[in-house]
């Protein structure tokens, strides 16, 4: 008998010890809204989930005592612990914000949340940090749904780019903080002003589509908001080196103070990243810093942020032609020691964030941004009635060869104000943002052969200036009308005047003085089919104005867009899926011709009707606690209507053709192990299909179609932690484009009306240029933490 009572204990206690217990609960934020997709993980069990679109969560565990952390971008990380004995247990979260007010307020006006009917992904600072050994943020980008990234030099350092549904970056509507980033006469975005902003950076979203309303310039492909570091409670310190092919290396030096007397923080960075670069002289030389300081109490928090740098780049940004791509992908054609780009951007912003009570908060935000420099260039056999009397030829062709600066020098102010209400059925933010800029543009004579008698060396051959006044007012609403639907409505006005007088770099006469008033309505709806399905509509209208090169072009009209989507969300303990149809219908579209100007930037043209019809899907797929699969393709199918050219020296109708820069498929997936929470493996893919340079669709020849390429990066990360001299020591690896792969991600097409080779007819010439990308190369790197 005492036998069979020992056998039973032991088969009990076996029994109990196998069998698994549930815990379980919910998410909430401080205003008991429910957090949606917030991460949850079981430190000491190595397992994870995320919870649902009502802020639920489930796990198994075997019995034990556990340590429950959950994480969600934009409010501090929560552990507790909860043991399990016979029976399930529940374990609710409530989550503040990581920065007291300044994330809640900013992400509420700029940003959506996870479940809000607006297509978007976000990034993590955990997540940004593995892969940041110096490559700037469009490469960091690089595997979200529908991005292609590329670089100038080839290694994804200096003159960086990014597409999001085949719109370029002067489509890309980028804040930081709030703050308007692209440079509002040209509308672009230059990555190479910000080097090592990775480092700064606490979370990033980017929205797909016109998303919600932004600041500064309209969003007609995607909009990225980006939120700078956030005060940190406690004092620390980093130390980042990283090193790599073709010379490539950055070095980090970050601190921060903690909270001083409960309330002031001072936080910083300097950055300094070289790199040779793959094509051959396309040097990067690239210094920069980040300065913080913030008071912060129970109800406010006052934060002051200065940024910028100093870069310097050889010339790349031409390309080379299909012979030298040929002959020697690496070459570049310019040999002149100091034929660079050479420019500095200082930013200066203060925010202003107050909690009035439970419902209301309000947001002040004052920027200033300043920025001076010039490229330098050797120019042979010019004409010299081109330099306004300063040289003299120097043969008897009229022409001679000098060296010439071309500059600029501007200013941009802007002033933001947002006011956020927010209960139980309601979220409302409403606000206005007015930014000037002004900018000169002018170009120096440094050096020729034989300077005119009363010229003189940096006289000016060309100078025109240029100012841009923009407010923008909006408000933005969410009603939560039951517990599973919600509606989404969303209402700008924006007010632009832009004017410029005086000659170009081209030495042709400009005078624009227009103003543009735009209305941009945008509605959406969500539906929770129950706690792990959610449906989403919205339909969204965008206007946007030329940019300078448009009007040089004699382009006056402005761009309409509107947007449909679509979308279904899955989210479960071991899937997470986002997928959307979108359908972007545009009218007067600046498409890119294919052809860039004398400094580099994209020529653009009206191209009447067209529209950008698409597929997305990504998902997460949890195989175990150390495996996952992270998948995401977008198909899509981009189109002018009935699109006119000319061609042969008359007008063609060439009727439906293809979108120029717009690849039909676009996929990326990471295959991620990640055996503990300090070391991670990842092989990362990424497939473009072919492309056209030209809205032509091979009219002329077929040399403006880039052929598709699938390249793979090899990522790892290893975090030891040493409680000793340094917190942690993180090493990380990377290995781009592992299997050595030999492709073109971008590239250029230009035609011209030959009317010599035949005096009969006129015969249309093309032309292409093309950037080709670095084959296998690596990165290494070690973070010190103190």
């Amino acid at each position: 008998m005492k036998k069979i009572t020992i056998f039973l204990f032991l088969f009990t206690s076996a029994l109990v010890n196998s069998q698994s217990f549930t815990i379980s609960g919910k998410i909430y934020d401080e205003n008991n809204q429910p957090l949606a997709q917030a991460t949850v993980f079981i430190k000491n069990a190595n397992k994870g989930t995320s919870s649902d679109f009502e802020g639920k969560y489930q796990l198994q565990v075997s019995p034990g005592t556990y340590q429950v952390e959950v994480r969600y971008i934009g409010y501090k990380t929560q552990v507790k612990p909860i043991s399990i004995g016979r029976q399930n247990k529940e374990l609710f979260f409530y989550l503040t914000p990581e920065t007291n007010l300044l994330d809640e307020v900013l992400v509420a006006a700029v940003r959506v949340k996870s479940n809000a009917p607006v297509t978007h992904s976000n990034l993590s600072k955990k997540q940004i940090e593995k892969r940041n050994l110096g490559q700037d943020i469009p490469m960091l980008l690089n595997y979200l749904p529908s991005v292609v990234s590329s670089s100038d030099a080839g290694a994804g350092v200096g003159y960086t780019y990014i597409n999001v549904r085949g719109s370029n970056a002067e489509r890309v509507n980028v804040t930081i903080n709030g703050i308007p980033y692209n440079d509002a006469e040209s509308q672009g975005t230059f990555w190479v002003n910000l080097g090592d902003f990775a480092s700064s950076t606490q979370s990033l979203q980017l929205q797909r589509g016109v998303g919600t309303s932004t600041n500064g310039t309209g969003a007609f492909g995607a909009s990225l908001n980006i939120l700078t570091d956030a005060t940190s409670e406690n004092a620390y310190g980093e130390i980042a080196n990283s090193f790599g092919s073709y010379n490539t290396r950055k070095h980090t030096v970050k601190f921060s103070t903690g909270k001083i007397n409960e309330h002031v923080e001072i936080a910083g960075r300097l950055s300094k990243i070289y790199s040779d670069g793959y094509i051959d002289r396309a040097f990067t030389d690239l210094k920069s810093y980040f300065l913080q300081a913030s008071y912060t109490d129970e109800n406010t928090l006052i934060k002051a942020v200065t940024f910028g740098g100093k870069e310097k780049t050889y010339q790349a940004w031409y390309g080379i032609d299909a012979t030298q791509l040929k002959d020697n992908r690496r070459q570049n054609p310019y040999t002149y020691e100091n034929e660079v780009d050479d420019y500095q951007q200082d930013h200066y912003q203060l925010h202003w964030n107050q909690k009035l009570n439970d419902h209301w908060s309000t947001n002040v935000g004052l920027n200033f941004t300043k920025g001076q420099g010039f490229f330098e260039q050797f120019k042979e056999d010019e004409d010299v009635a081109d330099f306004n009397g300063i040289v003299l030829a120097t043969n008897g062709s009229g022409e001679t060869d000098l060296i010439v600066r071309r500059w600029l020098d501007n200013k941009f102010y802007v002033a933001n104000f947002n006011a956020n209400y927010q209960d139980d059925r309601l979220e409302l933010i409403s606000g206005l943002s007015y930014s000037s800029y002004s900018n000169d543009h002018y170009g120096e004579v440094i050096w020729a052969k034989q300077f005119a008698p009363n010229a003189a060396i940096r006289d000016r051959y060309y100078f025109s200036d240029a100012s841009k006044n923009d407010f923008s007012i909006f408000s933005k609403a969410t009603f939560k009308v039951t517990d599973r639907f919600s509606a989404y409505v969303d209402l700008q006005g924006r007010f632009v005047n832009y004017q410029t007088k005086g000659i170009t770099s081209d030495i042709a006469p400009i005078d624009v003085d227009t103003n543009f008033s735009f209305f941009n309505p945008k509605f959406g709806a969500s539906f929770n089919i129950n706690n792990q399905q959610q449906l989403y509509a919205s339909f969204g209208v965008a206007n946007k104005e030329p940019n300078r090169n448009d009007f040089e072009g004699g382009i006056r009209a402005h761009e309409n867009l509107h947007d449909y989507e679509l979308g279904w969300r899955f989210n479960s303990q071991n899937i997470t899926i986002n997928s959307n149809v979108y359908y972007m219908r545009y009218t007067n579209q600046l498409v890119l011709t294919g052809a860039i100007d004398n400094s580099g930037n994209p020529i653009r043209a009206t191209s009447g009707k067209s529209y950008r019809l698409g597929l997305e899907v990504d998902a997460e797929i949890r195989f175990n606690k150390n495996f996952s699969l992270r998948p995401n393709i977008a198909i899509s199918d981009n189109k002018n209507l009935d699109f006119k050219a000319p061609i042969n020296g008359q007008i063609a109708n060439l009727g439906k053709t293809n979108l120029s820069f717009s690849p039909n498929v676009v996929a990326g997936n990471a295959l991620v192990y990640h055996p503990t929470e300090q070391f991670q493996v990842a092989l990362l893919s990424k497939y473009v299909g072919s492309q056209y340079m030209s809205n032509l669709n091979s009219a002329v020849t077929e040399n403006d179609v880039l052929d598709d390429y699938f390249t793979s990066d090899f990522n790892i990360s290893y975090e030891w932690k040493t409680n000793k001299v340094f917190k942690s020591i993180l090493f990380t690896g990377l290995v781009n484009n592992l299997f050595g792969r030999e492709y073109v991600d971008r590239g250029y097409y230009f035609t011209y009306d030959d009317t010599w080779s035949n005096a009969n007819q006129t015969t249309t010439v093309d032309g292409a240029g093309y950037y080709p990308q670095a084959t296998r190369n690596f990165l290494v790197g070690v973070t010190l933490k103190f």
